[in-house]
């Protein structure tokens, strides 16, 4: 790691920790209660998080690199070589190699909320691309940022993996994708990663896998709420549950209390009964007319999908014809 990543790990805004505070307050205190999955992504949550991805039940990464395997000379074609690459929610970028190779950019920018996660992952790619200019922002996206001063004049493609896009409501989605489009900037590109209906036993299983890794994944929000946040929340007394929600057409992630519990977070007393949950995550699931639509209506236009054999997960390339008001 340089010493600048270094610098950059130290001074992460405290202001992130008052939010997550104030957020953990408010949903736990909201009826139903909720905690948003933005807190998930700490060091161990970011480590799971990648387990996850290689787990059998979990089909999103292997369909997206089948996608990325067969069409990313196709999508180099279409978006042109040396645009400079920001790549929002970065994670361990293992996908992003395949895009690397195909687009030739200019400049990569990984962005993600985890910065030592985030740093280790772009000091990866580094050794692998040595040519390449690496410029990773420790940033929320779902919050305002800044693009490096490098990328200012050149021409953008967004990409934007996995299916992170579902575990927003419809209207928060359309926000995000307008918000993006203003910090791409004019006749910027956007490679979207967006996750198809299917048979609810292969999704509940995706989010509830055998080894138990997802559950794990979960319950470490506790653990950060203990540890960050001054919290007593006894780990032991919730359980993961992933059901899946026809009427709103998504998956759903709770904690679940298997008793009554009272517990302290940063002085604040909660009580929770046996049977209560706390909604950790949303995933909706789209059709491909309903991912077009959701494009469309966030200030995109889909120029192109690309899907896997098996039609399990769609990426989809739209361009931002002008910045949005």
């Amino acid at each position: 790691m340089s010493p600048q990543a270094a610098l950059a790990l130290k001074c992460v805004p405290s202001s992130s920790q008052d939010l997550f505070r104030a957020e953990v307050s408010a949903g736990l205190n909201a009826r139903p209660r909720t905690l948003s999955p933005r807190w998930f992504y700490d060091r161990r949550g970011s480590e799971l998080f990648e387990a996850i991805t290689a787990l059998p039940e979990y089909y999103v990464t292997r369909a997206e690199s089948s996608i990325l395997e067969h069409h990313a000379a196709e999508i180099a074609r279409i978006t042109g070589i040396g645009r400079a690459l920001v790549e929002l929610g970065s994670g361990s970028s293992v996908k992003t190699a395949l895009l690397l190779d195909a687009l030739a950019p200019s400049v990569y920018v990984p962005i993600d909320i985890s910065g030592e996660f985030l740093y280790q992952s772009a000091a990866a790619l580094g050794k692998r691309f040595p040519a390449l200019s690496i410029h990773p922002v420790i940033a929320d996206f779902m919050d305002p940022f800044s693009l490096p001063a490098v990328v200012r004049h050149l021409p953008r493609v967004g990409y934007f993996a996995g299916s992170t896009i579902e575990n927003m409501t419809v209207a928060v989605a359309v926000n995000f994708l307008r918000a993006t489009a203003r910090t791409l900037g004019d006749n910027a590109l956007l490679l979207i990663g967006i996750d198809r209906v299917k048979d609810p036993k292969r999704l509940i299983a995706a989010y509830d896998d055998a080894q138990g890794v997802t559950a794990q994944f979960n319950l470490n929000l506790i653990q950060r709420i203990n540890r960050e946040l001054q919290g007593t929340i006894p780990m032991e007394a919730f359980r993961h549950v992933a059901l899946w929600n026809d009427y709103e057409a998504r998956i759903e992630m709770h904690l679940k209390a298997i008793r009554d519990v009272d517990f302290m977070v940063t002085g604040e007393p909660f009580s929770i009964g046996e049977g209560e949950t706390i909604h950790t995550e949303n995933s909706l699931k789209y059709g491909p007319r309903e991912a077009r639509t959701l494009l469309r209506a966030g200030g995109w236009l889909p120029i192109e999908e690309w899907t896997d054999p098996e039609g399990l997960f769609t990426l989809l390339l739209a361009s931002n014809p002008r910045s949005q008001p």
